[in-house]
């Protein structure tokens, strides 16, 4: 959860110093700073989430030896 909160506080500078540049404007630069990087660390928690999952599947058929898939498969 931390590397989600730092993730966010870093994602939330940018996103403010990428909109003040662009438009010029604090207001904007602020509301693009917290709506997007929120949404952003949604997506990136649901995506660690998904990812561990995915991670954790291919490490349990990597630990069925071969010569059971064959049999099973065959």
């Amino acid at each position: 959860m931390l590397k989600t909160v730092t993730f966010t506080v870093m994602h939330f500078c940018i996103a403010f110093s990428v909109a003040y540049v662009l438009t010029g404007s604090v207001t904007v630069g602020g509301l693009v700073a917290a709506v997007e990087p929120l949404c952003n660390s949604v997506g990136f928690y649901f995506h660690e989430k998904i990812w561990s999952k995915l991670e954790s599947k291919k490490k349990d058929a990597a630990s069925i030896p071969k010569h059971a898939w064959l049999h099973h498969h065959a």
